[in-house]
């Protein structure tokens, strides 16, 4: 099994392969999921290839955000530059890159954002020339199980380090709320902040890191290909212990001074994931490096007994006092027993945490310096035009999200098409549809690793590739999630919505050139998370700035977390109409009824006069990406 690690810089490359890897993953200036990483320009990519190379490691390079039509051309010419530098494969989350890059001969790997968490996911990547595809954190040992049993391509699974909060792929809340799209490689880090919830204050979002070194022996049996280590923004002392805490494990060896000094250098927390079952992966208490837990102690007179502490402390070791989310202070241990605390401070219990241990300095000592890192080849451009798309003008169809049978009697009068949750009310909600001329459309789960889901629909939306195989015989709709960002996504469904990440500019020439069906979501609380916390349950999510935030929770055990206002484009219908677009996506789930019946009304008519009302009564209202995009 395949030990793949980290390389955010040429220091990070060298302590990675130093610390004993098979392989490492890394990224260039752009297109990358980690935009605020080192990484490396085009001369260090061949130079960091070839060094890895000469130390039997392979290369994986990061090409995983969404590509805009504007950069195609130059993702492209990227990708055939990797395949002259000879690297060994590129880590895709784009749809349309993926089309894009299809002849070029490198090995194409689905990124976790592609969200890739089911047997059919896997027959998709197997299918579109994917060679491995990197399954999604939240899929438990037993799934696991099922999903790679007789996987026709390689799989790999995170086993270290930072855990999103939110389904990959699917999260909205750093670009809607933080202006900074993690889609796009700049999350802002939405989920380490503090919230409220039912009275209850911390880091509600912020998971602990990802520890499964004793989970390595199951995965190898199971026929896994490789496993993970995240942290190409850290430190490369934790690339180095990190990698040689799991390339010993995968040998038989347990290296517990060097998992300890893992510790130490970065935790926010540790956890198992979702390996056990679907258990809450959520370190409430803080979201930052606090280094190794020594225990609590009481502190008296600032006087520190370090017998009291759970772990042992050594010379010279630094550690640093908490008082629950307040740091009070650290200092450097010059002595053992009973210590003096070299600043001012009230008597009573704290926590106390390793930060500094000497031998990290050993380990940076043995890393040495980074490796120089040249190459000689020049990235060719190219040209990649697509053809413009003759698109008609037409009154776009109305499309709306619906999970109650009120509801759907609110809109009946005015839909064309209604995407139905998946609840009790399916069935019937099918038979009203039927009644009245309206398609209906059964809305497949964010997240569905068993194949085996009970559908009684000609035709469904889907939101990831998975679903799209295991339904292809059926008529096809493309939620947002599937990410249609540019005019290179493949039309094979019958119609898909644009990504809520796209500007007015940016959807205009998707309709330029792009060939299928386009909807563009017009009206509703957008989804910003999507989680698998099983903690999560419905309410109010209150963050810093008072900003509510509705959750809910669905049949299959995920819960949505809302925008605090709605998407509001009713003024900006004409400008659509114009652009072509074959349908608008209206999002009442879990709306009043009386405010469906206006929004439908209002949206059916193009009544502008209706916006005052409707924004009385959602409260706030916002225009999403469409006059601002992301960078």
């Amino acid at each position: 099994m395949e030990i793949l690690s980290p390389a955010g810089s040429p220091e990070g490359l060298a302590a990675s392969v130093k610390g004993g890897c098979d392989a490492v993953y890394l990224g260039g200036k752009a297109f990358g999921a980690r935009a605020f990483s080192d990484n490396f320009t085009d001369t260090e990519l061949e130079g960091a290839v070839n060094y890895a190379h000469n130390n039997n490691v392979k290369v994986y390079v990061t090409v995983n955000t969404l590509i805009k039509d504007n950069e195609m051309a130059d993702a492209v010419s990227y990708v055939k530059f990797l395949k002259d530098i000879h690297a060994d494969a590129v880590l895709v989350q784009d749809l349309g890159l993926l089309k894009a890059i299809a002849n070029i001969d490198i090995d194409k790997h689905a990124s976790t954002q592609m969200g890739i968490h089911s047997a059919s996911g896997l027959r998709w990547c197997a299918e579109n020339d994917i060679s491995r595809a990197v399954l999604s954190r939240e899929l438990t040992f037993e799934e696991l199980t099922k999903i790679v049993k007789d996987s026709p391509i390689e799989t790999e699974v995170f086993v270290q380090g930072a855990m999103c909060y939110c389904i990959s792929g699917g999260c909205l809340f750093s670009s809607i709320v933080g202006g900074r799209s993690g889609n796009r490689g700049q999350c802002a880090q939405p989920c380490r902040k503090t919230y409220t919830k039912d009275g209850k204050e911390g880091y509600l979002l912020s998971s602990a890191d990802l520890y499964g070194v004793e989970w390595l022996d199951r995965l190898r049996s199971i026929g896994i290909s490789a496993v993970k280590i995240e942290g190409r923004m850290r430190s490369h002392a934790y690339a180095y212990l990190s990698t040689k805490v799991f390339s010993s494990a995968n040998k038989g060896i347990i290296e517990t001074e060097t998992a300890d000094l893992l510790k130490t250098v970065f935790n926010r927390g540790f956890c198992e994931g979702y390996l056990p079952g679907v258990v809450s992966p959520v370190q409430y208490k803080y979201a930052d490096n606090r280094g190794f837990l020594l225990g609590e102690a009481r502190i008296v007179n600032r006087k520190l007994d370090l017998s009291d502490l759970d772990e042992t402390v050594n010379l010279k070791d630094g550690i640093s006092i908490f008082k629950g989310k307040d740091k009070i202070g650290g200092f450097k241990v010059s002595g053992l027993g009973t210590v003096t605390v070299p600043f001012r401070m009230p008597d009573g219990k704290y926590e106390i945490y390793r930060t500094y241990d000497p031998r990290i300095d050993t380990i940076k000592n043995l890393v040495g310096a980074p490796p120089k890192l040249s190459g000689s080849r020049v990235r060719s451009p190219i040209s990649h035009t697509l053809p413009a798309v003759n698109r008609s003008v037409k009154k776009p169809e109305l499309s709306f999200y619906i999970g109650s049978l009120k509801n759907l009697d609110a809109v009946k009068k005015y839909a064309d098409r209604v995407y139905f949750d998946i609840n009790e009310h399916s069935d019937d909600a099918q038979r009203i549809c039927a009644d009245n001329n309206i398609e209906f459309v059964l809305n497949l789960p964010r997240f569905s690793p068993s194949d085996d889901l009970d559908v009684r629909s000609d035709s469904v939306m889907v939101n990831n590739p998975g679903q799209l195989y295991a339904h292809r015989e059926r008529k096809i709709y493309g939620s947002h999630n599937m990410n249609l960002f540019n005019s290179d996504f493949p039309s094979s469904m019958y119609q898909t919505t644009a990504s809520l990440e796209l500007s007015k500019n940016e959807i205009r020439i998707l309709s330029e050139h792009y060939p299928g069906r386009i909807e563009v979501m017009v009206f509703g609380r957008t989804e910003i998370m999507c989680t698998r916390d099983p903690n999560m349950s419905g309410g109010i999510l209150i963050d810093d700035t008072e900003r509510q935030f509705p959750v809910y929770r669905d049949a299959f055990g995920l819960s949505h977390i809302l925008n605090s206002s709605d998407l509001m484009l009713l003024p900006h219908l004409e400008d659509l109409h114009r652009m072509g677009i074959d349908s608008f996506g209206i999002d009442l789930r879990k709306r009043p009824t009386r405010l469906a019946e206006i929004v439908a009304e209002a949206f059916a008519k193009n009544d502008l006069d209706k916006k005052g009302k409707i924004t009385e009564m959602c409260g706030a209202i916002n225009y999403g990406h469409y006059l601002r995009g992301v960078s």
